[in-house]
């Protein structure tokens, strides 16, 4: 893959793996400033990158390589029994809603979310400035998907938007909905976002396979999971 990054790049410091406790995490970060916008982009994530606030960046660690990127093939999405119920569920009961722009709903319920849910991960305890430079971005269309419960704001994904491609940045609900499974409806509400707006595939980001809490990224089908800078059916 080597031949086709671009000719700067930078290695990030060794530092406490989030997702594998055992292990060390480092970063190959993008310095070209040719490379951030959408186009150069969408041709990274392609090579296994993702954006982190304005920065992009994939995984290079010394002795682990068990994150992959995943993928999956909009517009031949079918979504299973099991998220049939979960789409019909959510639909009877909630509004999905679409904004270009960051609303101030968002940063009380992202706070509550991370408060509740992921109080032992390394965004606890919560802070505004944090939220702003991980998700939001000065170079890049984003979409925030939405769902409304009457006028109360319940889920938003953030959702970065390409030519060709969608990529899910993160997803933050209200932990007193949680029984309608919220992280999974609002990739199938991704999902048929990029299949109305006719992209081809939707990166959900990298794929762990000895960490439980990244499993639910091989439930969308049919998908792809880059494996040693290869594209393969999962």
């Amino acid at each position: 893959m080597n031949e086709h990054l671009p000719a700067r790049v930078g290695l990030s410091q060794e530092f406490a793996c989030s997702y594998l406790p055992d292990r060390q995490e480092q970063l190959l970060v993008i310095l070209d400033p040719s490379c951030y916008t959408t186009d150069k982009f969408e041709q990274l994530l392609a090579l296994g990158f993702r954006r982190s606030g304005n920065q992009i960046y994939r995984p290079h660690c010394p002795i682990c390589s068990e994150c992959n990127s995943v993928r999956v093939l909009a517009q031949q999405f079918i979504p299973s029994k099991s998220q049939k119920r979960k789409q019909n569920k959510a639909k009877s009961a909630f509004e999905v809603k679409y904004s270009s722009v960051e609303r101030e709903q968002y940063y009380p319920l992202y706070s509550k979310y991370i408060s509740l849910r992921h109080s032992d991960g390394s965004m606890y305890p919560p802070d505004k400035t944090q939220f702003q430079s991980f998700l939001l971005c000065s170079w890049l269309e984003i979409t925030f998907i939405e769902l409304w419960h009457q006028d109360t704001l319940v889920a938003v994904a953030v959702t970065d938007c390409m030519n060709n491609a969608i990529s899910a940045i993160y997803t933050f609900f209200d932990p007193d909905f949680e029984h309608y499974s919220l992280g999974s409806v609002m990739i199938l509400q991704q999902l048929k976002f990029a299949k109305e707006q006719n992209k081809e595939f939707v990166y959900l980001g990298y794929q762990i396979d000895e960490c439980d809490k990244m499993k639910y990224k091989t439930q969308f089908l049919p998908a792809q999971k880059q494996v040693n800078d290869e594209w393969l059916a999962i």
